[in-house]
């Protein structure tokens, strides 16, 4: 299989190339694997070292709003793996074009281009996070979209668009809604990075409001090893979600990164609450577990664990991130 994985720089794309390259989930490896990012701030050369060499990968710097590049990328592959989004709600409710922009149009023009070539499959990823939020319960695959957030409301309007292909024109797509990654190589803007840099660093973390916030945490590995189970036998036209199987409220794992770092509370500083907070997310995953064979296997306390010590042995790769980030404001 030749395959073109769009935004696979970033956290959860290259983990997805590292991973696919090396067999990691003893699959029939590719042929081909052509990785388009645009390597804005969170697209980073570094993620995808491990596997730079490889002859099989091709990196290309380049937009998914760029339909002549689309164009002559997806020529060449028989598949099309969508990671490409801006990603952080914070940054989308201090201004939402770029991630209209990258998120809704950037995956038509993908989805324009697949159609006119002819993929035989296009993997749309997504999140929980179009959802909205639950109070009880778990939601399947038929809930309705209630996005509370800039970024939820984008995401949510691309998987409406790549429902539409398939629905108005037949084209291969499948969508797949994953819970709250984690893991190594994910931009320290987000809250377990953020958390365990600031703490070994000695610096003080930020905790929305009360912390009741409730999350189900899903190791990286297991949510690319699902999307590669939809790639490779995911019904065209479905919709997977895919969760990790565990709930933590923002203040348990507070808790549990200052007990992974040595410190103490004095460390948190509590913050206004974020404009529009869902309050907890939880997806239900026996469609992917029933067809697909889909458990997640890392358990949590040894993902974390081993993510913190991801951090704590990889500070060259975090620090330059973070330090631009200061100086950018």
């Amino acid at each position: 299989m030749k395959l073109l994985v769009t935004g696979g720089a970033g956290f959860i794309g290259s983990h997805y190339v590292r991973s696919v390259l090396t067999g990691a989930w003893g699959d029939v490896e590719p042929e081909l694997v052509i990785m388009l990012d645009a390597f804005t701030y969170a697209g980073n050369h570094a993620n995808l070292a491990p596997v730079a060499d490889d002859p099989r990968l091709r990196i290309v710097e380049g937009d998914i709003l760029d339909r002549d590049l689309v164009d002559k990328l997806i020529g060449e592959v028989d598949a099309v793996v969508h990671f490409a989004a801006e990603s952080h709600v914070d940054r989308s409710i201090m201004g939402a074009r770029d991630f209209v922009m990258t998120n809704v149009v950037g995956t038509q023009t993908l989805l324009d281009a697949a159609l006119t070539l002819g993929v035989e499959k296009f993997v749309h990823v997504s999140t929980d996070e179009v959802y909205g939020s639950i109070d009880e319960g778990s939601w399947d695959e038929d809930e309705p979209l209630l996005p509370n957030s800039p970024y939820s409301a984008s995401k949510a309007s691309s998987d409406l668009l790549a429902r539409a292909y398939h629905r108005t024109h037949g084209l291969p797509v499948c969508i797949t809604r994953c819970s709250n990654n984690y893991g190594p190589y994910q931009y320290p803007e987000k809250v377990i990075p953020l958390f365990v840099s600031n703490l070994i660093d000695g610096a003080r973390v930020p905790l929305y409001g009360e912390g009741t916030n409730v999350r189900d945490w899903l190791h990286v590995d297991d949510h690319c090893r699902g999307i590669h189970l939809v790639l490779t036998r995911g019904r065209v036209g479905e919709i997977y979600n895919i969760g990790g199987g565990t709930e933590l409220t923002n203040k348990e794992l507070t808790g549990l990164l200052l007990e992974a770092t040595g410190t103490d509370w004095d460390r948190v500083e509590r913050v206004a609450d974020r404009k529009g907070h869902d309050l907890r997310y939880s997806v239900d995953i026996s469609k992917i577990t029933a067809e697909l064979g889909y458990t997640p296997q890392v358990p949590f306390e040894q993902g974390l664990a081993d993510t913190v010590q991801w951090y704590r042995d990889n500070r060259s790769w975090w620090e330059p991130l973070k330090s631009r980030s200061s100086a950018e404001g």
